[in-house]
């Protein structure tokens, strides 16, 4: 058995969706590995369910980031936001297995899992920070709901196909007015998301910066910006809208009524992310969304 105490990490805990069977074989091997080191595997509560885990130590999601010091995510990159908003609160590393799609944040290879997380657990990875935004619906001059994202924030109507009215605000700068379907608040993260498909720029993940994405504008004129993630960008629908939602990652979705008003800033707290030595941002890129490769 190796020595625990050489590697870079104790305690290991794992999560996926497994009613996915490759998702779910992965989570077994890895528990299997991971178990053979030596290494303190924790299991989150409702994977183990599922994997029916029983002799190993199980936790919910809220209480894993107190537990482990290395978070291991087996799916897509949804599987990934959905935990990382909850860890990120939490001095924990996470590092994803890709048993989704695109695999933008889940980028180990899940052919050579071992081969890969054994160099992490070694301490041979890069490490980024990724924000987050908070995004705050106001009503009545009170903080009234408040969501986190790590992709994106969106204005929208609550029917389909919906045109709306707003102002936008950064700091206490009026930007413009304008009507559309929306706007998209992206950060770097979530540039490749739902902000790429509305035409908004892709940011690499260094960044300090937000993009501003309208969402099918009325106005040929009115095109994506980018300003600092350190600003407070403040959004005032107008009365006659009637009811708007404000979603998180797609994931979380508040109510905005006539008179609400939203904020939108930086979370207090970061997404410690793990990738493998070779990880390049611009191949991933490259391989995700087909762009051509080098010429000579």
């Amino acid at each position: 058995m190796a020595n625990p105490q050489a590697l870079a990490f104790q305690r290991i805990a794992l999560l996926g969706k497994v009613n996915h069977e490759a998702t779910r074989a992965t989570l077994l091997t890895l528990e299997q590995e991971l178990g053979a080191l030596g290494l303190d595997v924790i299991i989150e509560e409702r994977t183990a369910q599922q994997l029916d885990k029983r002799e190993r130590r199980t936790l919910p999601l809220e209480q894993l980031g107190e537990a482990a010091d290395l978070a291991v995510v087996v799916g897509g990159d949804g599987n990934m936001l959905g935990a990382a908003r909850i860890l990120c609160e939490f001095n924990v590393a996470v590092v994803g297995v890709n048993r989704g799609n695109l695999g933008f944040l889940t980028d180990i290879d899940p052919d050579h899992v071992m081969q890969q997380l054994r160099a992490v657990l070694n301490g041979d990875y890069i490490t980024e920070e990724r924000f987050l935004l908070q995004a705050e619906v106001i009503r009545d001059g009170h903080r009234h709901n408040v969501g986190r994202a790590i992709n994106e924030v969106v204005l929208h109507s609550d029917k389909v196909a919906h045109m709306i009215e707003f102002e936008v605000y950064v700091d206490s700068d009026f930007v413009y007015s304008q009507r559309s379907d929306g706007l998209i608040v992206s950060t770097p993260t979530g540039s490749t998301a739902y902000s790429l498909s509305g035409g908004g720029p892709i940011l690499t993940p260094g960044l300090d910066a937000i993009s501003l994405v309208p969402m099918f504008p009325h106005t040929l004129s009115s095109r994506p910006i980018v300003v600092g993630a350190n600003c407070t960008l403040h959004l005032k629908p107008s009365p006659d809208n009637g009811n708007l939602q404000l979603s998180c990652d797609g994931h979380m979705r508040m109510e905005v009524l006539p008179k609400d008003e939203v904020l939108i800033h930086k979370y207090a707290y970061t997404l410690t992310l793990l990738h493998p030595k070779d990880h390049s941002y611009f191949k991933v890129l490259r391989n995700k969304l087909g762009w051509g490769s080098r010429l000579f």
